[in-house]
């Protein structure tokens, strides 16, 4: 009897470490491929203007001045927008691998990348099978938005990364409490990284416990973490507010957070649904699969999986879409709710099963699985993917990278309509390779940041600017837009002049100007004693 004891003990004991072993290699596997994807071309295009502009100059003020990482500017001017992590961060790159556009998106990059196992461990707390986990990191390694933000120099890649941390410690303190102390500390990463923004996300998670564990919230671990991890960000805003007094509280808290909500900034607006339009635009093919995922996850909402991807999807896209201030990345922390979701139902998929069980379906029941508007809906995608290729490929002439993406996703499209037209399974598969394999392509054409090709290119014109005009001169331009990257990349503060008659005033207040004008403003301003001193992309230099 004893050996037969000790028989089940160690087959139990072996069978304990396969599993391990088969976490580690998923973990590790999807981190490969995130890296992979996240980091290849990634220094090879220029930063676009605004975020990646400011944000790129932030670190560089940062990585020069030993102060500058607890009071940062920006221009030389306090920088009250966003507390300085991922600045920071991003300055210790600089410090390694010099001041580029790689190191400027690397640490946004790496932590949107480490987000993917961690929706995978998110989904292992979820659900009593492997498959969704699976499916559901495979759904949000593969979603266009999220890859193409997070891979720009950009804080939101870094709100992925600490708000996933946060719910994957929440979800593991269920069955070990020691977690709570994580909770405290991706709670302190997010408000090192966007301030206010993590509160929208904390009560995602502070709901969730309520509804399905609240007993976690009477836990001292949590407690102490809250206090551990928010103790460097309390204590950044107390240095801010000792620093500058009630200037930061009106900048920051007021101006960048609250006024957001109240009124759109820089004329940033749009409908309450304008977040459900980007994704809708931006979210296939897994788009197809959300609804059901949803559906799915009401039927189920007993359960904490099905509590948390209602949570996740209802407070977060109500928060945003009451805001009067519109952005599309503002929506990226709702696609890990996505993910789960579609993880979900793909996995009822895989399994051929309403219930996570291996049990038949009658016809009615697989009919369910594979409804005939799935297959419209991949055609449809099918057939505009290999139009664009042919038009961008024959007609535009923009180079071979973006026909031959389009041609892998016509081919993904049209191989996973095939399948699932017949009612095989594999199409998941396929969906997940041939979108890896498309994003791949796509980040490795010159088309993924396809801003730059918004404006003028900055490149020239900031050489031309960094080689003719001394450093810590002002340079006043007649563009209506304030270009940050112009001034990141000329190391020099260019100033949108807004009127001829402030160019005129600026010519004549200052003994040694330059104005960054085009040819046909120098022949209307008729500047006095007025020097071309060099030209580049269409634009002049001049100097008295």
């Amino acid at each position: 009897m004893y050996e037969e004891i000790f028989r089940l003990n160690a087959s139990a004991e072996a069978g304990a470490h396969d599993r391990r072993w088969i976490e580690q290699l998923w973990v590790l596997g999807l981190l490969l491929a995130a890296i992979l994807l996240y980091q290849m071309n990634l220094g090879d295009l220029p930063l676009r203007d605004w975020d990646e502009g400011i944000v790129a100059q932030v670190a560089r003020e940062i990585s020069r001045s030993d102060t500058h990482w607890l009071y940062p500017t920006l221009d030389g001017e306090p920088y009250f927008n966003k507390p300085p992590l991922v600045h920071t961060l991003i300055a210790i790159a600089y410090s390694i691998g010099g001041v580029n556009e790689w190191t400027a998106r690397l640490p946004g990059a790496m932590l949107c990348a480490f987000s993917v196992p961690l929706l995978y461990g998110i989904g292992r707390e979820l659900f009593p099978l492997r498959g969704p986990a699976i499916f559901a990191a495979l759904v949000y390694l593969t979603l266009l938005p999220v890859v193409r933000h997070g891979r720009l120099a950009m804080l939101d890649g870094a709100v992925l990364c600490f708000f996933l941390l946060m719910v994957w410690c929440l979800l593991r303190s269920r069955r070990d409490l020691r977690y709570g102390l994580g909770i405290g500390i991706g709670l302190g990463l997010l408000s090192l990284t966007k301030g206010l923004v993590a509160l929208p996300l904390v009560s995602i998670a502070i709901i969730f416990a309520l509804w399905d564990t609240p007993r976690l919230l009477a836990s001292g671990y949590i407690w102490s973490g809250l206090v551990l991890g928010m103790a460097p960000a309390v204590a950044w805003y107390a240095a801010q507010w000792q620093h500058y007094g009630a200037s930061f509280i009106s900048a920051h808290f007021v101006s960048q957070s609250w006024e957001r909500i109240l009124s759109p900034v820089d004329q940033n607006s749009g409908p309450p649904w304008y977040y459900l339009l980007e994704i809708l635009k931006y979210a296939w093919p897994w788009l197809l699969f959300w609804p059901y995922g949803l559906r799915l996850a009401w039927s189920n909402r007993i359960l904490g999986w099905g509590k948390l991807i209602l949570v996740w999807t209802g407070v977060y896209l109500l928060v945003i879409s009451v805001m009067s201030t519109k952005l599309p990345w503002y929506v990226l922390p709702v696609y890990p709710a996505v993910a789960l979701a579609c993880g979900a139902w793909l996995a009822q998929v895989w399994l051929g099963s309403d219930t996570y069980s291996p049990s038949p379906l009658n016809p009615a029941q697989r009919l369910r699985l594979y409804p005939r508007f799935g297959v419209a809906v991949l055609g449809l995608i099918a057939v505009a993917a290999w139009g664009s290729s042919i038009y961008f490929g024959l007609f535009l002439h923009t180079g071979k990278a973006i026909p031959v993406t389009l041609v892998a996703v016509a081919l993904t499209m049209t191989l996973s309509g095939i399948l699932f037209y017949r009612q095989d399974r594999q199409f998941i598969l396929i969906l997940f390779w041939g979108m890896y394999v498309s994003l791949c392509l796509f980040v490795s054409s010159p088309s993924w940041v396809w801003e730059l090709g918004e404006d003028y290119p900055v490149l020239p014109v900031a050489a031309m600017i960094q080689r003719q005009v001394p450093p810590d001169q002002v340079v006043f331009t007649d563009y209506p837009n304030h270009r940050p990257s112009l001034n990141f990349y000329s190391d020099r503060r260019i100033i949108a002049a807004v009127t001829p008659e402030q160019i005129h005033r600026y010519w004549e207040e200052n003994p040694h100007p330059y104005l960054l004008l085009q040819e046909k403003t120098i022949s209307e301003l008729n500047l006095k004693h007025s020097k071309q001193v060099a030209a580049a992309g269409g634009w002049i230099l001049v100097t008295r």
